[in-house]
């Protein structure tokens, strides 16, 4: 039973970040200023990939892939919005 509600809460993350992805793609075609483009990409990158990451940690349980995952969201929330803002510059 618990497996069950496991992948149904991660596919449930999974879901979500493509619905951001989906989000952050509609954006960057739709708004006409590119400093909005590029928030709507940094926004769809960081957590998008965030909870899509989050849902793959739910669905494989406690293992050393998980703190890889991880380490990768970590990562990706440091790095993403600063060179988004580099770039900006």
């Amino acid at each position: 039973m618990f497996e069950w509600i496991q992948f149904i809460v991660g596919t449930a993350f999974l879901l979500t970040g493509i619905v951001i992805f989906a989000i952050e793609l509609y954006g960057s075609f739709h708004y006409d200023y590119v400093l909005n483009r590029m928030h709507m990409a940094a926004f769809g990158d960081t957590v998008g990939i965030g909870i899509s990451l989050l849902g793959l940690m739910i669905i494989s349980g406690l293992h050393f892939t998980t703190l890889k995952m991880m380490l990768v969201i970590i990562f990706l929330w440091c790095a993403s919005p600063v060179s988004s803002h580099l770039i900006a510059r």
